[in-house]
């Protein structure tokens, strides 16, 4: 089980990673990101804004991915 810290540390450094990442990686560490935001709140912790923006816009990223692949 992660702690509080782990669990920080973790989103830091994908955001480290994400950090003028491509589009590829980026849709690869968007579950990731999204899983360790996920566990954060429901730890109780208080999310930085900017980790909250940046899964926010990573899951959007996804979801617009998703429909540029769809055949039409």
């Amino acid at each position: 089980m992660m702690t509080l810290k782990d669990l920080l540390k973790e989103a830091e450094q994908l955001e480290q990673k994400l950090d003028g990442a491509d589009l590829d990686l980026r849709l690869q560490l968007q579950p990731r990101l999204s899983l360790v935001v996920d566990r954060l709140r429901a730890e109780g912790a208080e999310i930085p804004q900017h980790l909250r923006h940046l899964d926010s816009v990573l899951a959007e990223e996804a979801v617009e991915a998703r429909f540029d692949n769809m055949p039409v």
